[in-house]
């Protein structure tokens, strides 16, 4: 017997359905005939519009003016200075607690000791371990960092307004009652040998390293590492770290700055309770000895690292003090020559010669006259050619300069500063200068308009005193078997060999 499936009885029945409705009368009248539409006779088409290239770039308008609001300075009867800033648009605040002592103060014997006693701050306090510290932090999802650098050590603290009670009592723990257990002093120092260790086989810090022993000597403060060396972090003891706390974090040496949600009133009477009980006292001054560069002719050291594809180089002087009046000028006279990645460093010896990544130079102003230096990691084999561009450079930037460059450092400078304001741990970062400076405090409200005022006869008046390459030092790091020779050509100077640490290398035949 045949079988029919149910799907076959479902498609027989559409089909007869379907031949129904095909016989059946319809009911619908027939549509009317469509009229006939003639469609218009299409206009002439039009050529189209040639693109428009704008090849100008476009004008900027003037630099915007940087006004802080007000900055509420006052003093607690222990000596202690307090700098606070409203600023009310978040519920959050920074803290920076300023003491007035950093690396320059170290003992020769003892080199990186400011670094290590601020690196200590966090690692337990007389109540506190570290864990803890780290735990309550994470609580209260607030960030501690401590810190020491020239002139200067600090502690910093971000949190919200909210946590502020609870954050502000263990910030006022760690910067008052470390313990400086000598466990926690061995494990940095363990750290800090292996970073040691680490940076010599770095060219561009053996240039660092080499470059500042070169200009200062090893018995000024400016010519030894600011972490120390293997053999200073290895002579400093747990009492060392509290001898140096207890000499120079004092409240007389010390400023809270204070930026945020916050008022001026209230950060008084929370730091009257927190550090009203820190006791004064004497703040040795630092003294500095004579530096021993006074170069009256270039002089090049060498440093022999085999095998370096790159070559390090270092070239400059010793430069100026924070203090300087030239201070804008100089500004402005760095940006063209090596501040910026339009400046005549970077543009001759990257974009238009390709010897290296990026060329720059910089003053370093501190309390006293840091080193002004021009720098770059180059091709090892474009060694000696580098050494003339970087020489041309600073010889023709005591000339006369283009008053397009003049307008274009000035912008650079000026519309860089809004930027470093938009934030209330930016707005605490700078007024840390016009801490340790001792900068009016109005400085940023006044410096779009003195960067203006500086002229072209400026920046050739500070470029002749303080770029003079007759008697810079040169230090040059990388594969002495293949540069040495081309850099010796060049009758730039003296060539001295050294090593890793700038010490004198005596006796050593050319390879």
């Amino acid at each position: 017997m045949r079988r029919t499936s149910f799907a076959g009885f479902r498609r027989a029945g559409s089909f007869a359905a379907l031949v129904v409705a095909a016989c059946a009368p319809s009911s619908t009248p027939a549509p009317a005939p469509a009229p006939v539409v003639t469609a218009p006779t299409p206009a002439p088409a039009q050529p189209a519009p040639a693109p428009q290239t704008d090849t100008a770039p476009p004008v900027l308008g003037p630099a915007p003016s940087v006004t802080l609001p007000p900055i509420d300075r006052r003093t607690l009867p222990n000596g202690m200075t307090l700098l606070v800033v409203e600023q009310h648009e978040l519920p959050l605040a920074d803290f920076v607690l300023v003491i007035g002592s950093g690396t320059e103060t170290d003992p020769a014997a003892r080199g990186g000791l400011a670094s290590l006693t601020a690196a200590l701050l966090r690692e337990g306090t007389t109540t506190r371990s570290a864990m803890q510290i780290a735990d309550q932090l994470s609580f209260l999802g607030a960030d501690l960092s401590s810190g020491s650098g020239w002139d200067l050590s600090q502690l910093s603290l971000h949190t919200t307004t909210a946590q502020m009670d609870s954050a502000l009592a263990l910030f006022a723990d760690v910067a008052l009652h470390p313990a400086f257990a000598a466990s926690e002093v061995e494990r940095l120092k363990k750290q800090r040998l292996t970073d040691l260790l680490q940076s010599r086989d770095r060219p561009r810090d053996i240039a660092d390293r080499v470059y500042a022993q070169a200009l200062y000597g090893s018995a000024h403060p400016y010519g030894r590492p600011a972490t120390g060396t293997e053999q200073s972090t290895k002579a400093i003891r747990a009492t060392d770290v509290r001898r140096f706390f207890q000499t120079y974090y004092r409240p007389n040496n010390a400023t809270l700055i204070v930026v945020g949600d916050v008022t001026p009133a209230d950060v008084e009477r929370r730091a009257r309770a927190l550090f009203g009980s820190w006791r004064r006292g004497d703040v040795p001054a630092t003294t500095y000895p004579r530096a021993t560069s006074g170069a009256t002719k270039p002089t090049i050291f060498l440093v022999d690292k085999p095998g370096a594809p790159q070559s390090s180089i270092r070239i400059g002087e010793i430069g100026v003090a924070r203090s300087t009046p030239d201070y804008f000028a100089l500004m402005v006279m760095n940006t063209i020559l090596g501040g910026s990645f339009t400046s005549r460093l970077n543009q001759n010896l990257r974009e238009k010669r390709g010897y290296t990544y990026g060329a720059g130079s910089g003053f370093a102003m501190r309390r006293q006259p840091g080193p002004f230096v021009a720098r770059a990691e180059v091709t090892g084999t474009k060694t000696d050619s580098s050494l003339i561009e970087f020489m041309n450079e600073l010889r023709s930037i005591r000339d006369t300069v283009s008053s397009t460059e003049l307008a274009r450092a000035k912008r650079y400078l000026e519309l860089q500063l809004p930027g470093d304001f938009e934030t209330t741990g930016s707005i605490a970062a700078q007024l840390v200068p016009v801490v340790v400076y001792g900068l009016p405090l109005d400085f940023y409200s006044s410096y779009v308009q003195r960067i203006e005022n500086v002229t072209q006869a400026d920046v050739q008046r500070v470029a002749r005193e303080y770029v003079d390459p007759s008697k810079m030092a040169i230090v040059v790091v990388g594969d002495r078997a293949s540069i040495e020779a081309g850099i010796r050509a060049l009758g730039m100077g003296e060539v001295t060999l050294r090593d890793v640490n700038g010490a004198i290398v005596a006796n050593s035949p050319r390879p």
